[in-house]
This record gives C-alpha cells, sequence and structure tokens, in this order.
C-alpha cells in the first residue's frame, strides 16, 4: 500500500511512521511528503530518507491548496495520512479519497476540536478546564473540521502537576503509537 504524509511542522509522526516500516511492523511505503510550509523540519527526515517531498504553501495556494495536492497524490497513493498537517482539506480530494484520508489530532474528540483548536492551544484548554483524561484520536477527514468517524483514540491521565507542555509531551508519545496501529488497520481492511 502506498500512502501520502501530510504535514506541516517537525515530522515526530512521520518519523514513527517511518520507524514501523523499517522495523516491519508497518507493511506500506511512504510514496510522498507533503507540507503546507515550506520550514518543516519533517521535510528534512523526507528527504534523508530519499521519499519526494513537495509543498504546496498554504499562504500561496490559498483555496486551490486542496486541489493542488490532490493533483500530486491523485492514483498514486492509496491513502493520505494528515500527521500534524494544518490546512483544511476541501473538495474534490475528500470525494476522490472517500475514507481513504485519515488525521490525527491531540485531543480525546469530540473534547478541545475544531476551529482554533491545534497544537498547544489543545493542552492548554485541556489544563485549563482541569480535565482528569486527554489523548489523542485518530478520526477519518471529511467536510467539517474534526467531525469525521473516529478510528481510535490513546488515553493519558492528566495529573495535578501537568502543564500544557507536560501533556503535549505525554500525548505526543500516544500519538506516534496510535497513527501506526491507525494505518495496520487500514491494511487490515484492504486485505479482507
Amino acid at each position: 500500500m502506498k500512502i501520502a504524509v501530510l504535514i506541516s511542522g517537525r515530522g515526530s509522526n512521520l518519523q514513527s511512521i517511518l520507524n514501523a516500516i523499517r522495523k516491519n511492523t508497518l507493511n506500506c511505503v511512504v510514496s510522498f511528503v507533503i507540507s503546507d510550509r515550506e520550514d518543516a523540519a519533517g521535510l528534512i527526515r523526507a528527504q534523508k530518507r530519499g521519499i519526494p517531498t513537495y509543498v504546496v504553501d498554504r499562504k500561496i495556494w490559498k483555496e486551490r491548496l486542496s486541489d493542488e495536492i490532490l493533483r500530486i497524490v491523485s492514483d498514486q497513493v492509496d491513502l493520505i495520512v494528515l500527521a500534524g498537517f494544518l490546512s483544511l482539506l476541501k473538495g474534490e480530494i475528500l470525494n476522490k479519497y472517500k475514507n481513504r484520508i485519515i488525521n490525527i489530532h491531540p485531543s480525546l474528540i469530540p473534547a478541545f476540536c475544531g476551529k482554533g483548536m491545534y497544537g498547544m492551544k489543545v493542552h492548554e484548554s485541556a489544563i485549563t478546564y482541569r480535565v482528569g483524561y486527554s489523548g489523542c484520536t485518530v478520526h477519518f477527514v471529511d467536510e467539517g473540521m474534526d467531525t469525521g468517524g473516529i478510528i481510535l483514540q490513546k488515553i493519558v491521565k492528566v495529573n495535578p502537576e501537568d502543564t500544557p507542555d507536560t501533556l503535549a509531551k505525554k500525548i505526543l508519545k500516544k500519538e506516534h503509537q496510535a497513527i501506526v496501529e491507525a494505518i495496520n488497520l487500514f491494511l487490515q481492511e484492504e486485505n479482507h
């Protein structure tokens, strides 16, 4: 199975996918890594592995961003994985890849998701609301923001001494597991 991984930053979830492929715990190929920011450090991770990279800068492509990503990946990948990708996909790509685009979000959806809820803002909200548990969610991408069907969730305990930073680190470890598990679930479905 061929996948495209979409990123906006460090690419640590991309790295966990690449590590799982190297360890043979994930049987797929990363065909493309696409970033919506030219300074995304994850691009370097991909280039070091010889994976073709593309920058579809959200400031340049704006409303045509999704169309350009579709042009790059069309008929060349089986699954699109949003791994810390901060732009919203819309239009034809959602139809062509219906139920074949997944996203990882750093909260237990439906908590702390939707417009404006990304990165540290999610963890700051969890601390502000004094939740006992948080975590991450892998879900299908649809027309909404963080509204697609949930594939799996991983939970972490939020301790009274946790800060947004310590919570983010705990959840990121779970994200690295969850993204690989979700891709494996997709592979199992494809093989049946």
